[in-house]
């Protein structure tokens, strides 16, 4: 794409980057922004570029393929809905709206208008971040078993947008990307020091299907700037430093965890520093060429309207979890044979047994039987009369019954529907 096709709409604290990088791309058409002291920044820095404070220009120009919004995040849905609307490719800056609701709806008018909708979690256009994945892939630290990440500065504090919202959805893409999971256990904790409602400091836990596990700490009272991810495997660990330069963004640690009668005993190895200067490129310019990319191609891009969609589920499970606890109730979980479970009618005829998992979205009809062991996974629905064995793993999506019979350590994958087997009329 070389002729000026994008306008940013929003240049402050972090869009006047996303300027900088589509005008060196030479894609730039123009800059809106309500601020009179943006404007007159933007007019000096590119005079061939041009500057508005209404948004109308940019929607009605017929020039202009895509909009790049980098306004506060309460602003995401409304520009977003009106530009897909305008017939706009939109590049939206995290998190891709403030409610799941309003996230499927962009998802929704994006895939009706067949223009890309492309969501700017930055991490997954980062050098270091690619060769990360490349050796978990390689399986140079085998199994992984836990993550945790750190986002932590003393910088912008937002009142729009609690600590979580702002700093949180980077790390929680990342860590979905990098699991290739959607958790099935969000508990998170918040702390309120500058006002009441808006927490400045969260604490989230994630525990995913296949056993992996992970934190975010996220802080904007915090006296320095770090950005730090930790991937622990089975026979190694990865530690991704953002704030480090390029020598030491990305390092391997060979550490493993030795048994020596019966005990567990770290084996430390000596850091190996991975080299990165072969593919590097700053981060926001590879992100801004992957979104011209995807308008090009018609390819859905990484981060996707619906990649986007899944780190607004967490958030909002996040969020609910904060919430619960300021009212005395217990952490957001999945479900277990000891514990109440989703259902559709009372449940009173349903007998789940000890050591049975049913994820919270899944929908259990009365007169059920869950063997011990057994696991339901996201948006399943297990109808009036079906039984079920023991140690089955029943994927996402997946539709039993009514009355149908499943045996025991059996799997059924996602998006499959069983029913009862009918006599032959034969």
């Amino acid at each position: 794409m070389t002729e000026k096709t994008i306008a940013v709409i929003g240049a402050g604290y972090w869009g006047k980057n996303l300027v900088r990088n589509f005008h060196e791309l030479g894609v730039l058409k123009t800059v809106c922004d309500g601020a009179q002291s943006a404007r007159e920044e933007m007019g000096k820095a590119y005079p061939d570029v041009a500057i508005t404070s209404d948004m109308a220009n940019v929607l009605n120009d017929p020039q202009i393929d895509a909009v790049v919004i980098a306004a506060p995040a309460a602003l995401h849905y409304e520009i977003g809905k009106k530009a897909l609307q305008a017939g706009k490719h939109v590049f939206v800056e995290k998190p891709l709206s403030l409610t799941h609701t309003d996230g499927e709806h962009l998802v929704k008018l994006a895939a009706e208008n067949k223009k890309t909708l492309f969501v700017g979690h930055i991490l997954h256009y980062h050098a270091a971040v690619n060769r990360l994945k490349e050796m978990i892939k390689a399986g140079k630290i085998g199994r992984l078993q836990y993550i945790y990440s750190r986002r932590l500065s003393l910088g912008k504090i937002r009142r729009e947008e609690n600590i979580l919202w702002s700093f949180a959805p980077h790390d929680i893409s990342l860590i979905l990307s990098i699991t290739g999971e959607e958790p099935y256990y969000v508990d998170s904790v918040g702390n309120n020091f500058l006002h009441a409602s808006i927490p400045d400091v969260t604490m989230t836990n994630l525990k995913f299907p296949s056993g992996i596990g992970a934190h975010i700490f996220v802080s904007w009272l915090n006296p320095y700037k770090e950005q730090k991810l930790v991937i622990v495997g089975s026979s190694g660990m990865l530690v991704f430093d953002d704030t480090e330069n390029i020598e030491k963004k990305l390092v391997l640690y060979p550490h493993t965890i030795d048994w020596k009668n019966g005990l567990p005993v770290p084996n430390k190895a000596e850091s190996i520093p991975i080299d990165l200067k072969d593919i590097w490129k700053e981060p926001l310019k590879a992100e801004c060429e992957a979104f011209l990319t995807a308008i090009q191609t018609g390819n859905p891009p990484l981060t996707s309207g619906e990649e986007g969609l899944k780190v607004l589920r967490i958030l909002e499970l996040s969020q609910q979890s904060i919430e619960a606890k300021e009212r005395g109730v217990t952490p957001l979980s999945g479900k277990t044979g000891s514990e109440p479970f989703s259902t559709k009618g009372n449940g009173a005829l349903s007998q789940v047994f000890p050591g049975a998992f049913i994820h919270p979205t899944a929908i259990i009809d009365d007169n059920v039987a869950i063997g011990k062991g057994t696991k339901i996974w996201h948006f399943s629905h297990v109808l009036s009369g079906s039984k079920i064995g023991e140690a089955c793993n029943i994927g996402q999506n997946v539709v039993i019954g009514p009355d149908a019979t499943i045996g025991a350590k059996c799997k059924i994958q996602n998006n499959v529907s069983v029913y009862k087997l009918f006599p032959s009329k034969t």
